[in-house]
């Protein structure tokens, strides 16, 4: 009992003596009470950079700045640049107008449908036919068609669906058909450029420019002043030609980079790559709906090239004619004529 009490006794000596040691203590002269300041501390935290200025140097740059963009990284910095202008480019600008672009042509050529119909042949069907296209090409021909409507659609929905299909039928809907899209995409895109190689081994014949394809851009084929000759291939059906060719690469390089990222160690790699591969999908869909719209319902007589292989003599006098002459040997303006290689322009 005396033990405990005296530890009680003890512990309240030591109590009051910290206590009293505690109020003998006084702060410096020089102290700052910051209770009772009104002080707001040091006015420039900063120095003499201001917010913008230091966030820029942690990310490296502008992000707008594409010679810094296309510089790449520097050492020491901690964010990639390129993927505020590549989001900018796609949101902005080719989400936002991309597809008005077909939806353009195809509005037009109906206008032109309306207002002008079909180009008929004047002297109607003679009866007889010309051997255009081989069956090789032909199959050539109608393999890329396939391939292209796939991926053309599914590209669509992929780079569409959130700004055209959401609002319209829902997020369920959007997404089950843009992950059937996606699927689709890659399984076909890879044919597309066996059916490019293709397209060019079979068709590369017949495609280079001469010097009566500059008379036929200038008279516009034919719109403006009256008649216009060419050969097999005129002036616009050589320069659809190159453009899927030269086009059709970028977009199989683009392709193959955005399905196999694995393959490339910079981002900005594929960041130009959905740019470029954007940009070509809609520059060709938008220009196949003017050759589909001339090969069926726009001109008479032209679908049989690619079904039948085949094409009427009057049709071939009227559109092709120097390449009338030099598979008949018959002057086209006169079968009775017959013409070299020379007057052919062969």
């Amino acid at each position: 009992m005396r033990v405990a009490i005296s530890v009680v006794l003890i512990a309240i000596l030591l109590v009051l003596a910290g206590s009293v040691t505690a109020q003998s203590v006084r702060p410096p002269g020089d102290a700052v009470n910051l209770e009772d300041s009104n002080t707001l501390g040091p006015s420039n935290a900063l120095g003499n950079l201001s917010d913008s200025d230091i966030w820029r140097d942690f990310r490296g740059g502008d992000p707008m700045n594409i010679d810094d963009i296309i510089r790449g990284p520097i050492e020491g910095q901690m964010m990639t640049r390129s993927g505020q202008l590549w989001r900018e480019i796609r949101e902005n600008y080719i989400r936002k107008y991309a597809g008005w672009f077909p939806v353009g042509v195809i509005g037009i050529l109906a206008l032109v449908y309306l207002l002008m119909g079909p180009a008929r042949i004047k002297s109607g069907f003679s009866g007889k036919t010309l051997p255009r296209f081989n069956l090789n090409q032909r199959v050539a021909h109608w393999f890329m068609a396939s391939i292209f409507i796939i991926l053309g659609l599914s590209g669509l929905i992929i780079l569409l669906g959130r700004p055209v299909i959401l609002p319209i039928f829902g997020p369920t809907v959007n997404s089950i058909m843009t992950s059937a899209a996606m699927q689709g995409h890659n399984l076909f895109g890879p044919l597309f450029v066996v059916a490019l190689l293709w397209m060019f081994i079979k068709f590369i014949k017949g495609n280079f420019f001469q010097i009566v394809d500059l008379k036929w851009m200038i008279k516009l084929g034919g719109l403006i002043g009256g008649h216009v000759s060419s050969h097999q291939f005129n002036f616009g059906e050589k320069t659809w030609f190159w453009m899927v060719i030269l086009v059709g690469i970028v977009m199989s390089a683009t392709g193959i980079a955005l399905e196999f990222p694995w393959l490339f160690d910079d981002l900005r790699v594929l960041q130009a790559s959905t740019v470029l591969h954007a940009v070509g999908a809609i520059l060709l869909i938008s220009v196949s709906i003017g050759h589909i719209y001339i090969g069926t319902i726009g001109m008479e007589g032209s679908l049989d090239s690619m079904l039948k292989g085949e094409v009427d003599e009057n049709w071939a006098k009227e559109h092709h004619d120097l390449w009338y002459e030099k598979v008949t040997g018959k002057s086209a303006t006169d079968d009775s004529t017959e013409v070299t290689k020379e007057e052919s322009g062969s």
